[in-house]
Formats: C-alpha cells, structure tokens, sequence
C-alpha cells in the first residue's frame, strides 16, 4: 500500500512516499516507517497535530491506500490575536491574504 508522509518547516518541506507491507497501518506506524522522526528530532508525536489531507486525526487512525499523513508544526502566532492587532493598527487584508493600508 502506497502512502504519503509529509513534513515542512518555514525553509523547507519533506514528502515521502513509502510502500507499507500491511493493509492495517495507523498514522503512527507510517510515520515511523518514513524515517522523519529520524531526519527531524524535533518532531515529537506525543504533542505534535497529525492528520490526513489536512483533517487532524489520531495517530491510531488507520490508512487506506494513497493516503498523505501530515505532521504539523505548533503554530508560531495565534491567527486572531494577529487579527487583532491589524485591526487596531488600521490596517486590512486584501482579497488573496496581501496587506493594504487605510489611508
């Protein structure tokens, strides 16, 4: 059975595919299988979101055939306290994610 692993930091992404000997593999067997926990130390799967096509699921989740397992990174910023702070300083964001200035 084919499946995806990937990983990326803000410089660099990793996609590895592997060939799984079982039809009965969990998110976790892949995972260690694809050697990144090797590769990247820092990844620690007792605190790290993982999930499939970008759905967060449990390492214990069983794959099905060209599955892609992600591993995500905790995120650097919360996403509404950035918000926020746009929006006191009178800025918006632009159709696309781009910044624009009020004038």
């Amino acid at each position: 059975m084919k499946i995806e692993v990937a990983y990326a930091l803000p410089d660099q992404q990793v996609l590895m595919a592997i060939d799984v000997e079982t039809s009965e593999v969990t998110m976790e067997m892949a995972i260690r299988q694809s050697g990144l926990l090797t590769q990247f130390p820092e990844i620690d799967l007792a605190t790290c979101k993982v999930g499939i096509f970008g759905k967060v699921k449990k390492l214990t989740e069983p794959l099905r055939e060209g599955d892609r397992v992600e591993i995500y990174r905790p995120l650097i910023a919360d996403p509404k306290e950035m918000r926020r702070e746009r929006a006191s300083q009178g800025k918006k964001m632009r159709k696309g994610g781009g910044k624009a200035e009020v004038s």
